[in-house]
């Protein structure tokens, strides 16, 4: 792994939307039990902790309103994903998500004044994009497997005007690419490869030679649902054993307690869109 080649930037933005409305209601990944009852109060002080722990290093937060019977809003990476001003919007898999597209779409239009590309195919945002600037011409790793579907990936290429590498996921507990890969700068990674099929763990080993490696246990803790700068990088609590693999690579990890969160399938970066304009 080599040493983290960007400082960190304290003009990046990000988007947050509080848990008010948070509750595991349905259970649409492996993580998710709606007999398991959330504690709502604690969602939101552990949420308020992480927003107040990007401020702390210096980014900015803009906060998407929540809404009404959308339980998991609080998800604010899977709504789009922007590159250079243009956000591609999401077009979620599961009808239980759906209408938070809306919500996405009023953001960038009205709040940023950004270009906003409505989506024909399935995906979801930031979940299963990851983008590296300075890496093979601003790369765009996608994954799909469980809810993006592959044909977004070349609808992405062409709107973004960017490299797009398409990546198998396998294992339904990783069933979004940030909770099995993660930027950790503009040009390095970390992963879990058996998160993977074969054939995408070699393209990531062919493309990523120096890549911090993640084991299981690491993706399990949501070690890997992180937000990095390129120096700070912000990650769940429990994934003591990720923090120590970062901290010897050259980054800082600062921990954050998400354990509420956790329980509808998410953790740092599920709660947090960048907005790169």
């Amino acid at each position: 792994m080599t040493s983290p080649s960007v400082a960190a930037d304290p003009s990046r933005s990000y988007l947050m939307c509080p848990p008010e409305h948070f509750a595991v209601e349905y259970a649409i990944n492996p993580w998710m039990d709606p007999g398991q009852p959330v504690d709502t109060e604690l969602a939101l002080k552990q949420w308020d902790g992480l927003r107040e722990t990007l401020i702390g290093l210096g980014h900015q937060i803009h906060l998407l309103p929540p809404r009404p019977g959308l339980p998991d809003m609080v998800y604010a990476a899977n709504g789009a994903f922007s590159v250079d001003g243009t956000a591609y919007g999401a077009r979620f898999t599961h009808p239980q998500r759906a209408p938070e597209a809306a919500a996405h779409r009023d953001f960038y239009q009205q709040q940023l004044g950004w270009r906003y590309v409505r989506p024909t195919e399935t995906n979801e945002g930031d979940g299963d994009f990851a983008y590296l600037p300075a890496a093979y011409g601003g790369t765009i790793l996608a994954g799909y497997g469980f809810r993006t579907d592959p044909d977004a990936h070349r609808r992405l290429q062409e709107t973004l005007s960017r490299p797009v590498v398409s990546l198998r996921l396998v294992d339904p507990l990783f069933y979004h690419l940030d909770t099995a890969l993660a930027a950790l700068d503009d040009e390095n990674i970390a992963y879990h490869p058996a998160a993977f099929s074969p054939a995408s763990q070699r393209v990531l080993r062919q493309l990523f030679p120096h890549a911090l490696l993640a084991s299981r246990a690491d993706a399990l803790s949501f070690g890997l649902n992180l937000v990095s700068d390129g120096r700070h990088v912000v990650l769940n609590s429990e994934a003591t054993t990720m923090a120590g693999k970062l901290a010897a690579a050259g980054y800082q990890p600062v921990l954050v307690e998400l354990t509420e969160l956790h329980k509808g399938g998410g953790s740092v970066k599920c709660c947090v869109a960048e907005l790169r304009g």
